[in-house]
C-alpha cells in the first residue's frame, strides 16, 4: 500500500527491512521524560512527513486562510470588531473585550487538519497561545536521537520547524518585548492550573532558552496593582494567556480577569494572544468563510483555497442554503446526508459539542439537531482522511487516523502537532486517548522558515 509520499514510503521501506528498530525510537523518547510530563497517553512509533511541495503548499495555505480570517471584520462587517465578534458567537462581556481589543489579532495559530485523497483540509484553526502542541519539536530532537533514525533523516534531508523558537520570536515581536530577557507570566485558569503545572513549568524552561524570563501561574495569583501586572512579587512585562475567552462567561470569571484586561488596554501590560483573537478560531467564522453568500468579497485566488482546504461549514440556521450548487432546506438536507456531515459546538475546545452524523442513528441525530437549532452550533462536511500507516512492535504496519495541528506563526509554517489513534474512523480522534506524534519535512532553501533545523 503505497502512502502519500515517497519520503513515507522509504521510511516505512526501511522499517521492513529492520532498518528502523521501534524499540530505539521508543528508549529516545523515554530518555527524555516527555511521556511522564507531557504525552501521558504517549507517542506514535514513528514521525510523519511532509515532502518538499506538501510543505510549500500548507505553508501557503496556513497564511491565506488567516489572513482571510483576520480579515472578516473588515470585509464583511465594515471594520466593527463586536459586529463579527457576535457573528462569531461571543456574547456579553466577550463582544465587550471584542471591542476593547481594538481588532488586535496574533499571528501564531493551530491548524488542525486532515489529509485526504486531495490534499490537506481544515477541521479549524485554532487563533491562540492557548492551543496544544507547542512543545513537539521535543519529539522531533528525541527521534534524532535514535542513531538509525538520524542516519535515515540525513540520507533523505529533512528537518523540522521548532515550533518553540518560533512562537517566542512571535511573542517578542508582537508585544514589543524585543530585547533582553523579558518576564513573561504563563498564566492559566485556577481549574486546570493544578494538572497542567508541571507541563508548564517544563514550558517556561524552554522559553528560558530563548532569553525569555518565564514564571508560571493562574489568573487568580495575578496582582494588577501600583501601575502594574505583578506574579509571584514580581513584576511582568507580558501575560502570556491560558484563560480562554469562554472563561468571560463563569460567575467568577469578570472578578479574575476584569482587572488584568483593563491593565493590558491601559497598556501596564502586554497580552499574547490578544483575547479576541479566538474569535478568528470560531467554527462560526469558518462558516462566514464557507458562506457562497460572500463570495464577492474575496478574489479568486482566495476562493480557489477557500474551496479545496474549507470542507462546507453552515451554521446551524433554519432556512435555505447551497449545497453542491442547489439550493436546499438546510435541516431537511441535515437529515438527509446525515452520514456526510458533523455536528459542531462554535466555541467550545476538546471534542465538546462534537456529534459524528455517521456514527449517531437517525433518531439520535435529529434530536442533536432539534436540540442545537439556532444555537452556537455549525454543520460541517464529513472529511475522510487517508490513513497513515503505524508499525506495530512486530513490524506489522496498522493503520491510524491522524490529526496534523501545523502551526503558523509570523514566520510562517512552524511546525506540526499529530494527534493519531488506530483504525479509519476520524471522529474516533476527539476522543481521549489519542497517541502524540511529530512531523519531519524535506528541506526547501526557499522556505528556510525562523527555528528550521
Amino acid at each position: 500500500m503505497s502512502s502519500r509520499n515517497a519520503v513515507t514510503d522509504a521510511y516505512l521501506a526501511a522499517v521492513a527491512a529492520g532498518r528502523m528498530p521501534a524499540e530505539e525510537l521508543a528508549k529516545a523518547v523515554r530518555a527524555t521524560g516527555l511521556n511522564d510530563a507531557i504525552y501521558r497517553n504517549g507517542h506514535l512509533a514513528r514521525p510523519l512527513f511532509l515532502a518538499r511541495a506538501e510543505r510549500e503548499r500548507l505553508d501557503a495555505d496556513l497564511r491565506t486562510l488567516h489572513g482571510l480570517l483576520t480579515g472578516l471584520p473588515a470585509r464583511l462587517f465594515g471594520g466593527d470588531a463586536g459586529a463579527f465578534a457576535a457573528a462569531a458567537g461571543a456574547q456579553g462581556p466577550q463582544v465587550d473585550a471584542a471591542r476593547a481589543a481594538g481588532g488586535q489579532v496574533t499571528r501564531l495559530s493551530r491548524a488542525d487538519l486532515y489529509p485526504d485523497a486531495e490534499g490537506f483540509k481544515l477541521l479549524e484553526l485554532n487563533v491562540s497561545g492557548a492551543v496544544g502542541g507547542l512543545e513537539n519539536s521535543f519529539l522531533n530532537a528525541a527521534y534524532l536521537d535514535s542513531p538509525h533514525f538520524a542516519e535515515f533523516a540525513a540520507e533523505h534531508g529533512l528537518g523540522y520547524a521548532d515550533t518553540m523558537a518560533a512562537l517566542c520570536e512571535t511573542l517578542r515581536d508582537e508585544t514589543g518585548a524585543a530585547g533582553g530577557s523579558p518576564v513573561v507570566a504563563i498564566v492559566d485558569w485556577p481549574e486546570s492550573y493544578p494538572e497542567l503545572e508541571p507541563m508548564l513549568r517544563k514550558t517556561a524552561a524552554r522559553l528560558g532558552e530563548f532569553g525569555i524570563d518565564a514564571l508560571v501561574g493562574h489568573a487568580g495569583q495575578v496582582e494588577c496593582r501600583d501601575g502594574g501586572v505583578y506574579l509571584a512579587g514580581r513584576r511582568v512585562e507580558v501575560v502570556y494567556r491560558l484563560f480562554l475567552m469562554e472563561d468571560l462567561l463563569r460567575p467568577e470569571g469578570p472578578a479574575l480577569l476584569d482587572p488584568l484586561l483593563a491593565a493590558a488596554a491601559r497598556g501596564e501590560v502586554a497580552m499574547f494572544t490578544p483575547i479576541a483573537s479566538e474569535l478568528y478560531g470560531s467554527k462560526a467564522a469558518l462558516a462566514l468563510l464557507s458562506d457562497e453568500r460572500h463570495r464577492d468579497r474575496f478574489d479568486a485566488a482566495e476562493v480557489e483555497v477557500v474551496d479545496r482546504v474549507l470542507p462546507w461549514t453552515r451554521m446551524l440556521r433554519p432556512g435555505a442554503v447551497t449545497v453542491d450548487g442547489e439550493r436546499a432546506d438546510l435541516l431537511a438536507y441535515a437529515r438527509r446526508d446525515r452520514e456526510r456531515l458533523v455536528l459542531k459546538a462554535t466555541m467550545l475546545h476538546g471534542g465538546t459539542g462534537f456529534v459524528a452524523g455517521w456514527r449517531t442513528g437517525p433518531d439520535e441525530w435529529d434530536r442533536e439537531l432539534r436540540r442545537a437549532e439556532g444555537g452556537p452550533y455549525v454543520l460541517q462536511r464529513r472529511v475522510v482522511p487517508e490513513p497513515e500507516l503505524i508499525p506495530e512492535p512486530d513490524g506489522t504496519l496498522r493503520p491510524w487516523v491522524a490529526v496534523w495541528g501545523a502551526f503558523l506563526t509570523g514566520r510562517g509554517y512552524a511546525g506540526t502537532y499529530v494527534r493519531a489513534v488506530p483504525g479509519s474512523d476520524a471522529g474516533a480522534v476527539v476522543a481521549s486517548g489519542s497517541l502524540t506524534g511529530c512531523v519531519f519535512h524535506e528541506h526547501a532553501a526557499a522556505i528556510a522558515a525562523t527555528g528550521s533545523r
